[in-house]
């Protein structure tokens, strides 16, 4: 269960972390603040890698049984699904309690840390580096390119920058290479210390000044950059008490108090949904006598992901005031609920029932069929050799 969770977790991550990479190279930032957003994102992945876990770790564990003819020895001596099943659902008691902390918590504070890296990113609060090769412009009154960094932008090469002051005078300073230092005084200001290269005063006569320097520190202003609003601003980012009182609250809005509620439902029916796993892994893991499908692996995953996806297109149009929020989560729960116990109905107490017994057939005359055509296109390839 632990191997499958931290599995779908990585697998969750992955697709990310290279839109990640992509985005912070494009904004010129340190490549630590990846794996900062990453575990920000952890605790978002975590809340559906959690069920995945559970579900097919107890699959997995029914599935073993099943396929080693234990399974039946166990039923033979009076041990009952429901009785094999005390033990999973300890653990589905714990790993409610987990993600009750996730979806509650710890995910709300993670969204907040993860906007604000986001912010500071886009921003330049990070250290967001000029990009080599291409022109930076600088409070609108200084244009910087740079031909080379080396030394992790301790030593710059090819400097060429055009400065205009508060009287429309223009300074075009280029130099061999140069270095950023940082100021005692003035924090908002860094030092743009230059080596060999030469200043063109454009003073509005035909001619220019031209100027040759052996070293020159040319003040950079920084940018101001803005605080970063307060926890809070979207629905995702309150915690329990928040929620409740918001969503039920007289003096909120009605949009405020729509989206408030179809979050909490939201979170309430993705950790409610736990207590239906172990059924729902009994009911997929075992496969027709004499057969070793894992077909009911397939299944379980896609009615799980599928399961998730309705829930969050629910919330979407509830936080919208289209539809109550408590049908638009709590109906498709009941949907589901009800299949998954038709499910293990079928299996716990029918004679020879099987939950998917429609599909198992159908592939396994799918898969017999293909067995022919295989089998029939190697002779023909040999014959044509």
């Amino acid at each position: 269960m632990l191997a499958i969770f931290a599995l779908a977790a990585s697998l969750l991550l992955l697709d990310k972390m290279l839109r990640l990479f992509q985005f912070v190279g494009d904004e010129g930032g340190p490549i630590g603040v990846v794996f900062k957003m990453l575990a920000a994102l952890l605790p978002e992945y975590a809340s559906l890698a959690v069920p995945l876990g559970l579900l097919l770790g107890v699959l997995f564990a029914f599935r073993k049984l099943a396929t080693s003819s234990e399974l039946d020895v166990m039923r033979a001596v009076g041990q009952g699904y429901t009785r094999l099943l005390r033990v999973p659902y300890l653990l589905t008691l714990l790993l409610i309690g987990v993600n009750v902390a996730l979806v509650f918590y710890i995910q709300p504070i993670s969204r907040y840390y993860y906007a604000q890296l986001d912010y500071e990113l886009r921003s330049g609060a990070l250290g967001a580096s000029i990009k080599v090769g291409e022109f930076t412009t600088l409070k609108d009154r200084m244009a910087l390119r740079i031909e080379q960094s080396e030394d992790e932008g301790r030593t710059l090469k090819g400097i060429f920058a055009r400065v205009a002051n508060s009287k429309g005078q223009v300074l075009a300073i280029s130099a061999r290479e140069g270095s950023f230092l940082a100021t005692k005084d003035n924090p908002d200001t860094i030092i743009l210390r230059l080596t060999d290269g030469t200043i063109v005063q454009d003073t509005g006569n035909s001619t220019p000044r031209v100027l040759s320097f052996t070293r020159h520190d040319l003040p950079i202003d920084l940018p101001k950059i803005e605080e970063f609003r307060a926890r809070g601003d979207a629905e995702r980012e309150y915690i329990l008490p928040e929620l409740l009182r918001i969503g039920w609250s007289g003096s909120q809005t009605q949009e405020k108090r729509d989206a408030s509620q179809a979050s909490f439902n939201f979170r309430m029916v993705e950790v409610v949904m736990m207590l239906l796993m172990p059924l729902l892994a009994v009911a997929l893991a075992i496969p027709p006598k004499r057969s070793t499908s894992a077909l009911g692996v397939f299944v379980a995953i896609i009615m799980v992901v599928a399961y998730h996806k309705v829930n969050q297109y629910g919330q979407d149009v509830a936080t919208l005031g289209r539809i109550d929020p408590t049908l638009a989560l709590w109906g498709p729960f009941v949907i589901f609920a009800v299949l998954i116990l038709w499910m293990y109905y079928r299996v716990a107490y029918v004679p020879g029932g099987q939950a998917i017994g429609a599909l198992e057939s159908a592939f396994a005359k799918l898969g017999k069929r293909l067995g022919k055509l295989f089998k029939r296109k190697r002779p023909m390839a040999a014959a044509a050799e």
